[in-house]
């Protein structure tokens, strides 16, 4: 069955566009020229994804996609937006979004990404613990004391170990005792609610004692 894609974006143009290159890739599409259209068909209509436009009219879409969530609605979205930079797809994606594209782009990049976040599992994604985001292939650290997020200076290695202990949180992943140690030291530092703690003979697991539950 074709998977049923929702378009909310107020530029006549774009939104015509992308709903015909969609329906010439096999998607079924609705479209919407503002939050609140969009939020009509929400109401009516269950669809597999959502593409949606940061910058409009009315209700914007960072607003529109942050009640969404708060509502319990877990549709994957693909956020579009002309502010590029890392601060404004952190905002993106911390509000909830599954990805984030600047614009110009290929149209062809957003049917893959459409494609990429309609294939993983819910239970997949990456979902950072409190006060850590990841965009760009980056981790950030977000503090409401802060004047902004701040980059976390990781190795290859720790990079990629964090990554792997986050999809999702609770992973118990193998890695070289130096490498975690060194992660676990940086995490500490700035994020006190963050632990990495030893699985003997397995490996590493990432613990938020902030979620943890209480005896």
């Amino acid at each position: 069955m074709n998977k049923t894609i929702l378009i909310i974006d107020d530029d006549d143009i774009l939104r015509k566009t992308l709903a015909h290159a969609l329906r010439a890739d096999g998607f079924n599409v609705l479209t919407a020229q503002s939050a609140e259209d969009g939020a009509d068909v929400l109401s009516r209509i269950f669809v597999d994804a959502i593409i949606l436009d940061r910058m409009m009219t009315g209700t914007d879409g960072l607003t529109f996609l942050q009640t969404l969530r708060k509502s319990g609605n877990q549709t994957p979205v693909i956020m579009l937006t002309a502010m590029g930079g890392a601060e404004n797809s952190i905002d993106g994606l911390s509000s909830g979004a599954n990805d984030y594209l600047a614009k110009p782009f290929q149209i062809r990049e957003l049917i893959l990404r459409l494609n990429n976040v309609l294939q993983r599992s819910p239970h997949t994604q990456i979902q950072t613990p409190t006060g850590l985001l990841y965009t760009d292939n980056e981790f950030f650290i977000s503090s409401p004391d802060a004047a902004g997020p701040r980059i976390l200076a990781l190795s290859g290695e720790e990079k990629k170990l964090l990554q792997n202990l986050i999809t999702p949180t609770g992973n118990i992943v193998p890695a070289a005792p130096m490498v975690a140690k060194r992660l676990r030291s940086k995490l500490n530092l700035v994020l006190s609610h963050l632990d990495i703690i030893t699985i003997r003979g397995r490996g590493y697991k990432l613990v938020d004692t902030s979620t943890a539950p209480t005896t």
